[in-house]
């Protein structure tokens, strides 16, 4: 049996006399690995919740909601003011070199009623556009139209979620009557499932009816035509950067914005929004891994400890071996693969822990947010071999302060 092996064989025994140190020992590891894991697993999955979910919208839509805004010297936020009209929608639309289509809409919470049941939910006033922009298709019945839009007509589409709220499992939903405000209304569509935003709003928590209904007869206004959103499609997401600033001058102009003014308007890209989260996201989880490292610098720390008392007592064990022909370098082999095995065994039990947590938080956040965790095996594979590297490092101290023991010295130590 060659050298190696029997250092291993021998490493394993050593370790076996006391397996609750052992164990202890590596518990750094463990947790060190088994955090790097799940934190790794989280954002990946949060990575692709957003991806999937600018997807779901589109990559090529513009977002525009009304900016911050000064009156009488006194400044408002970020919507504060609606400085958006439906005229600017249409604008946008007609003259804007690459918009394909653009739909508005405003939007309140208010109480939804059917027969004897209640649901407070999001009221949204919208255009027929809705769905294709959107992407987002009716699973049940149909879109109110341009005629229903023209005429004001008393029509709504429900969200899954708010059809569930109102209707028993079962009972027919298109054609029933609901009402807002006393004001009745047939629900002709329930649209399809879209499940939770990147903020972890349930998206189908809604009911969507004509802009000119929610204006005249349902939401109200202090000024008929505003509007609290457009949302602008281009023919392609090449063209965006240039449209963006051809919309940013047309509303200028119409909003007589004099050039020292700022924009009352805010301009968003989805590129924009996905850039920002998953900026967050890398963040957020470069922090938890920077956490996660302490612990295996700590397990690292404790492997050093424990080798170093190991060293202390095995003196005269070490002493022995040099007087029948071991060599330095054979001591430093029997402690360097000593700490291998204790981080290689916790690092394993670690990537083993966190993709048991992983997929504890797929159920969770899979609730909660909707997002699922995906476990990466290149993450997996460098979280096992940084411990590797761990016990290597901290191991090598202990390993050289073994190998040079004076062999009579150790002999004689009591």
């Amino acid at each position: 049996m060659s050298f190696f092996w029997l250092t291993l064989i021998s490493a394993f025994r050593i370790l076996r006399r006391n397996p609750l140190r052992t164990g202890l020992t590596m518990l750094g590891i463990i947790i060190g690995i088994g955090a790097v894991v799940a934190m790794v697993s989280l954002g990946q999955g949060a990575t692709a919740s957003v991806q999937a979910e600018i997807t779901s919208l589109g990559t090529n839509v513009l977002i525009i909601v009304p900016g911050a805004t000064t009156v009488g010297g006194v400044r408002g936020g970020l919507g504060s003011v609606s400085t958006l009209t439906v005229e600017d929608a249409e604008d946008i639309e007609k003259k804007v070199e690459g918009v394909t289509t653009a739909m508005y809409g405003t939007r309140s919470v208010l109480q939804i009623i059917r027969e004897n049941k209640n649901w407070s939910t999001v009221v949204f006033g919208t255009t027929p556009d809705f769905p294709d922009i959107r992407n987002w298709p009716v699973a049940q019945g149909n879109f109110f139209t341009q005629s229903d839009m023209n005429s004001a007509a008393n029509v709504a589409v429900l969200g899954k979620t708010t059809a569930q709220n109102l209707f028993e499992l079962g009972e027919e939903i298109v054609g029933s009557q609901i009402r807002i405000k006393n004001v009745p209304l047939r629900v002709i569509g329930v649209l399809a499932p879209n499940g939770q935003s990147i903020t972890g709003q349930d998206q189908d928590d809604l009911v969507v009816l004509p802009f000119t209904t929610a204006e005249r007869k349902v939401l109200g206004t202090q000024f008929l035509g505003t509007v609290g959103i457009i949302l602008a499609a281009t023919r392609s997401q090449d063209e965006i950067p240039a449209i963006v600033d051809d919309v940013k001058e047309l509303l200028r102009s119409r909003h007589r914005l004099h050039q020292s003014e700022e924009d009352d308007f805010t301009i968003r890209t989805m590129e924009d929004i996905a850039k920002a989260i998953a900026g967050t996201s890398r963040t957020m989880m470069l922090m938890l891994m920077g956490i996660a490292s302490i612990s295996l610098i700590v397990g690292g720390i404790g492997i050093m400890n424990i080798l170093l008392v190991s060293v202390t007592e095995r003196t005269r064990e070490i002493g022995l071996r040099m007087a029948v022909g071991a060599k330095r370098a054979h001591i430093l082999l029997q402690f360097l693969i000593e700490a291998i095995i204790m981080t290689a065994v916790g690092g394993a039990l670690g990537v083993g822990v966190g993709i048991g947590v992983a997929r504890l938080m797929t159920n969770i956040m899979t609730n909660m947010m909707g997002w699922p965790t995906i476990i990466n095996t290149k993450a997996v594979a460098a979280s096992f071999f940084f411990s590797l590297i761990v016990g290597l490092f901290f191991g090598l101290y202990p390993a050289n302060k073994a190998s040079k023991l004076n062999p009579i010295e150790a002999l004689h130590y009591e």
